[in-house]
Protein backbone atom coordinates (compact mmCIF):
# COMPACT_ATOMS: atom_id res chain seq x y z
CA UNK A 1 0.00 0.00 0.00
CA UNK A 2 3.04 2.28 -0.30
CA UNK A 3 1.65 5.80 -0.22
CA UNK A 4 -1.23 4.82 -2.50
CA UNK A 5 -3.53 7.06 -0.50
CA UNK A 6 -1.13 9.98 -0.79
CA UNK A 7 -0.89 9.43 -4.53
CA UNK A 8 -4.66 9.38 -4.85
CA UNK A 9 -5.24 12.58 -2.94
CA UNK A 10 -2.51 14.54 -4.68
CA UNK A 11 -4.08 13.49 -7.96
CA UNK A 12 -7.55 14.42 -6.75
CA UNK A 13 -6.45 17.83 -5.54
CA UNK A 14 -4.57 18.68 -8.70
CA UNK A 15 -7.07 17.13 -11.07
CA UNK A 16 -9.31 20.18 -10.96
CA UNK A 17 -6.97 22.80 -12.41
CA UNK A 18 -5.68 20.71 -15.24
CA UNK A 19 -6.69 22.21 -18.63
CA UNK A 20 -4.54 24.83 -20.28
CA UNK A 21 -4.56 27.74 -22.69
CA UNK A 22 -2.54 28.91 -25.65
CA UNK A 23 1.21 28.78 -26.03
CA UNK A 24 1.08 31.93 -28.11
CA UNK A 25 0.44 34.20 -25.14
CA UNK A 26 -2.70 35.84 -23.76
CA UNK A 27 -5.52 37.01 -25.97
CA UNK A 28 -6.16 40.73 -25.87
CA UNK A 29 -9.97 40.57 -26.11
CA UNK A 30 -11.11 37.25 -24.70
CA UNK A 31 -14.72 36.81 -23.62
CA UNK A 32 -15.04 35.27 -20.19
CA UNK A 33 -17.47 32.39 -19.60
CA UNK A 34 -17.05 32.73 -15.83
CA UNK A 35 -18.10 35.61 -13.59
CA UNK A 36 -17.29 36.96 -10.15
CA UNK A 37 -19.23 34.92 -7.63
CA UNK A 38 -19.13 31.62 -9.49
CA UNK A 39 -18.63 28.69 -7.11
CA UNK A 40 -18.41 25.07 -8.25
CA UNK A 41 -18.30 22.13 -5.83
CA UNK A 42 -17.14 18.64 -6.78
CA UNK A 43 -17.19 15.24 -5.16
CA UNK A 44 -13.97 13.43 -6.00
CA UNK A 45 -14.20 9.66 -5.77
CA UNK A 46 -11.72 6.82 -6.05
CA UNK A 47 -12.92 3.24 -6.63
CA UNK A 48 -16.47 4.61 -6.10
CA UNK A 49 -15.48 5.84 -2.63
CA UNK A 50 -16.14 9.57 -1.94
CA UNK A 51 -12.68 10.78 -0.99
CA UNK A 52 -12.44 14.54 -1.40
CA UNK A 53 -14.80 17.52 -1.64
CA UNK A 54 -13.26 20.18 -3.86
CA UNK A 55 -14.45 23.71 -4.52
CA UNK A 56 -13.49 26.31 -7.12
CA UNK A 57 -14.55 29.93 -6.71
CA UNK A 58 -14.10 33.24 -8.53
CA UNK A 59 -13.96 36.04 -5.96
CA UNK A 60 -13.44 39.78 -6.29
CA UNK A 61 -10.39 41.68 -5.10
CA UNK A 62 -10.06 45.29 -4.00
CA UNK A 63 -9.68 47.64 -6.94
CA UNK A 64 -7.10 46.98 -9.62
CA UNK A 65 -3.42 46.12 -9.84
CA UNK A 66 -0.97 47.45 -12.40
CA UNK A 67 -3.85 49.12 -14.20
CA UNK A 68 -5.70 45.84 -14.74
CA UNK A 69 -8.78 44.32 -13.15
CA UNK A 70 -7.93 41.32 -11.00
CA UNK A 71 -10.05 38.43 -9.74
CA UNK A 72 -9.08 35.93 -7.08
CA UNK A 73 -9.41 32.28 -8.03
CA UNK A 74 -9.80 30.01 -5.01
CA UNK A 75 -9.52 26.25 -5.02
CA UNK A 76 -9.93 24.06 -1.94
CA UNK A 77 -9.84 20.31 -1.36
CA UNK A 78 -10.81 18.56 1.86
CA UNK A 79 -10.93 14.84 2.54
CA UNK A 80 -14.25 13.29 3.53
CA UNK A 81 -14.70 12.26 7.20
CA UNK A 82 -14.09 8.55 6.57
CA UNK A 83 -10.87 9.27 4.66
CA UNK A 84 -9.69 11.92 7.12
CA UNK A 85 -9.33 9.22 9.76
CA UNK A 86 -6.28 7.77 8.03
CA UNK A 87 -5.16 10.46 5.57
CA UNK A 88 -6.43 14.02 6.19
CA UNK A 89 -6.29 16.49 3.31
CA UNK A 90 -6.94 20.24 3.65
CA UNK A 91 -5.47 22.18 0.72
CA UNK A 92 -6.09 25.70 -0.52
CA UNK A 93 -4.87 27.44 -3.67
CA UNK A 94 -5.38 31.15 -4.37
CA UNK A 95 -4.44 32.82 -7.63
CA UNK A 96 -4.75 36.51 -8.55
CA UNK A 97 -5.84 36.52 -12.20
CA UNK A 98 -5.49 39.50 -14.55
CA UNK A 99 -8.92 39.55 -16.21
CA UNK A 100 -7.61 41.43 -19.24
CA UNK A 101 -4.93 38.90 -20.19
CA UNK A 102 -6.24 35.89 -18.23
CA UNK A 103 -2.77 35.25 -16.83
CA UNK A 104 -1.81 34.87 -13.15
CA UNK A 105 -0.01 37.56 -11.16
CA UNK A 106 0.39 35.80 -7.82
CA UNK A 107 -0.40 32.35 -6.48
CA UNK A 108 -0.26 30.76 -3.03
CA UNK A 109 -0.61 27.05 -2.29
CA UNK A 110 -1.36 25.94 1.26
CA UNK A 111 -0.82 22.18 1.23
CA UNK A 112 -1.86 19.96 4.11
CA UNK A 113 -1.72 16.26 3.25
CA UNK A 114 -1.34 13.70 5.99
CA UNK A 115 1.59 14.81 8.11
CA UNK A 116 2.99 17.02 5.38
CA UNK A 117 2.58 20.79 5.70
CA UNK A 118 3.91 23.12 3.03
CA UNK A 119 3.30 26.70 1.87
CA UNK A 120 4.27 27.80 -1.64
CA UNK A 121 4.22 31.35 -3.03
CA UNK A 122 4.71 32.34 -6.69
CA UNK A 123 4.87 35.90 -8.07
CA UNK A 124 4.54 36.01 -11.86
CA UNK A 125 6.10 38.83 -13.87
CA UNK A 126 4.70 38.07 -17.28
CA UNK A 127 6.27 41.02 -19.12
CA UNK A 128 9.73 40.23 -17.77
CA UNK A 129 9.26 36.51 -18.33
CA UNK A 130 10.14 35.49 -14.77
CA UNK A 131 8.53 33.96 -11.70
CA UNK A 132 9.73 34.37 -8.12
CA UNK A 133 9.13 31.25 -6.06
CA UNK A 134 9.19 31.08 -2.27
CA UNK A 135 9.19 27.55 -0.91
CA UNK A 136 10.67 25.92 2.15
CA UNK A 137 12.31 29.18 3.21
CA UNK A 138 14.11 29.48 -0.13
CA UNK A 139 13.51 32.26 -2.68
CA UNK A 140 14.55 32.09 -6.32
CA UNK A 141 13.61 33.65 -9.65
CA UNK A 142 13.22 31.48 -12.72
CA UNK A 143 12.47 32.16 -16.41
CA UNK A 144 9.00 31.47 -17.84
CA UNK A 145 7.45 31.94 -21.29
CA UNK A 146 5.09 34.88 -21.66
CA UNK A 147 1.53 33.76 -21.01
CA UNK A 148 2.48 31.09 -18.49
CA UNK A 149 -0.38 29.79 -16.34
CA UNK A 150 -0.45 28.32 -12.83
CA UNK A 151 -2.22 25.15 -11.71
CA UNK A 152 -5.61 26.83 -11.21
CA UNK A 153 -5.64 29.78 -13.65
CA UNK A 154 -5.12 27.42 -16.60
CA UNK A 155 -8.64 26.00 -16.24
CA UNK A 156 -10.30 29.41 -16.49
CA UNK A 157 -8.09 30.41 -19.41
CA UNK A 158 -9.07 27.27 -21.28
CA UNK A 159 -12.77 27.82 -20.68
CA UNK A 160 -12.40 31.23 -22.33
CA UNK A 161 -10.07 30.34 -25.20
CA UNK A 162 -10.55 26.74 -26.37
CA UNK A 163 -13.13 26.51 -29.20
CA UNK A 164 -15.81 23.82 -28.58
CA UNK A 165 -15.03 22.23 -31.94
CA UNK A 166 -13.87 18.61 -32.30
CA UNK A 167 -10.24 18.65 -33.40
CA UNK A 168 -9.48 22.05 -31.84
CA UNK A 169 -6.40 22.14 -29.61
CA UNK A 170 -4.28 24.41 -27.44
CA UNK A 171 -0.73 24.18 -26.19
CA UNK A 172 0.65 26.12 -23.28
CA UNK A 173 3.05 26.27 -20.40
CA UNK A 174 2.03 25.60 -16.79
CA UNK A 175 4.56 26.54 -14.12
CA UNK A 176 4.63 24.38 -11.01
CA UNK A 177 7.20 22.97 -8.62
CA UNK A 178 10.17 24.84 -10.12
CA UNK A 179 9.46 23.59 -13.63
CA UNK A 180 7.85 24.83 -16.83
CA UNK A 181 5.52 22.04 -17.91
CA UNK A 182 4.11 21.82 -21.45
CA UNK A 183 0.47 20.74 -21.67
CA UNK A 184 -1.70 20.15 -24.72
CA UNK A 185 -5.50 20.21 -24.65
CA UNK A 186 -7.63 18.68 -27.42
CA UNK A 187 -11.36 18.67 -28.07
CA UNK A 188 -12.33 15.07 -28.85
CA UNK A 189 -16.06 15.30 -29.34
CA UNK A 190 -19.55 16.41 -28.31
CA UNK A 191 -21.66 14.11 -26.14
CA UNK A 192 -24.63 14.16 -23.80
CA UNK A 193 -23.68 13.48 -20.19
CA UNK A 194 -26.00 12.58 -17.32
CA UNK A 195 -25.37 13.40 -13.67
CA UNK A 196 -26.71 15.35 -10.69
CA UNK A 197 -26.92 18.34 -13.00
CA UNK A 198 -29.39 16.49 -15.26
CA UNK A 199 -28.54 15.61 -18.86
CA UNK A 200 -26.43 18.19 -20.64
CA UNK A 201 -24.59 18.48 -23.92
CA UNK A 202 -20.89 18.55 -23.17
CA UNK A 203 -17.57 19.03 -24.90
CA UNK A 204 -15.16 16.17 -24.11
CA UNK A 205 -11.66 17.52 -23.67
CA UNK A 206 -8.49 15.43 -23.45
CA UNK A 207 -5.55 16.84 -21.54
CA UNK A 208 -2.37 15.29 -22.90
CA UNK A 209 0.27 14.93 -20.22
CA UNK A 210 3.84 14.35 -21.47
CA UNK A 211 4.91 13.73 -17.87
CA UNK A 212 3.43 11.96 -14.85
CA UNK A 213 4.91 13.70 -11.83
CA UNK A 214 2.65 16.74 -11.49
CA UNK A 215 -0.77 15.15 -11.45
CA UNK A 216 0.35 11.66 -10.37
CA UNK A 217 -1.72 10.14 -13.16
CA UNK A 218 -0.87 7.20 -15.39
CA UNK A 219 -2.11 8.79 -18.60
CA UNK A 220 -4.12 11.61 -20.04
CA UNK A 221 -6.88 13.42 -18.15
CA UNK A 222 -10.41 13.88 -19.51
CA UNK A 223 -12.66 16.85 -18.74
CA UNK A 224 -16.29 17.35 -19.79
CA UNK A 225 -17.50 20.97 -19.99
CA UNK A 226 -20.98 22.17 -20.90
CA UNK A 227 -21.42 23.14 -24.52
CA UNK A 228 -22.80 26.58 -23.73
CA UNK A 229 -21.52 30.05 -22.90
CA UNK A 230 -20.49 29.06 -19.35
CA UNK A 231 -18.24 26.11 -20.36
CA UNK A 232 -18.84 24.66 -16.88
CA UNK A 233 -16.67 21.61 -16.05
CA UNK A 234 -19.12 18.94 -14.90
CA UNK A 235 -16.87 15.87 -14.81
CA UNK A 236 -13.14 15.10 -14.76
CA UNK A 237 -11.47 11.71 -14.88
CA UNK A 238 -7.91 10.41 -14.65
CA UNK A 239 -6.35 6.98 -14.22
CA UNK A 240 -3.95 6.59 -11.31
CA UNK A 241 -1.74 3.80 -10.06
CA UNK A 242 -4.77 1.90 -8.75
CA UNK A 243 -8.08 2.53 -10.48
CA UNK A 244 -9.29 5.96 -11.53
CA UNK A 245 -10.25 9.27 -9.97
CA UNK A 246 -13.53 10.89 -10.97
CA UNK A 247 -14.63 14.41 -10.01
CA UNK A 248 -18.35 15.16 -10.50
CA UNK A 249 -20.02 18.54 -10.09
CA UNK A 250 -22.44 18.38 -7.14
CA UNK A 251 -23.29 22.07 -6.64
CA UNK A 252 -23.08 25.27 -8.66
CA UNK A 253 -24.85 24.17 -11.84
CA UNK A 254 -27.66 26.73 -11.75
CA UNK A 255 -26.47 28.25 -15.01
CA UNK A 256 -26.24 24.95 -16.90
CA UNK A 257 -28.57 24.55 -19.89
CA UNK A 258 -30.05 21.06 -19.82
CA UNK A 259 -30.62 18.96 -22.92
CA UNK A 260 -34.30 18.80 -23.83
CA UNK A 261 -35.93 15.35 -23.98
CA UNK A 262 -35.65 13.86 -27.45
CA UNK A 263 -32.77 16.10 -28.49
Amino acid sequence: MYKVHRLIFIAAILLLPVPAGSADGPAASTSRPFTIGERLTYEVSWLNLPAVIAMMEVASTEGTRSGSTVAKLIGTAQSTPIITKFFPVDNRVESDLDLDTLTPEHMTFRRREGKKKEDIDYTFRQKEGTVTAVRGGMTESLPIPVGTQDIISCLYYTRAVLPPTPGASLKMNVYHDKKNRPVEVRVEGIENLKGGWGTVETVRVRVIMPFHGLFMNKGDIYVWVTNDEQRTPVRMKAKVVLGAIVADLVDGWSGISQVKPGS
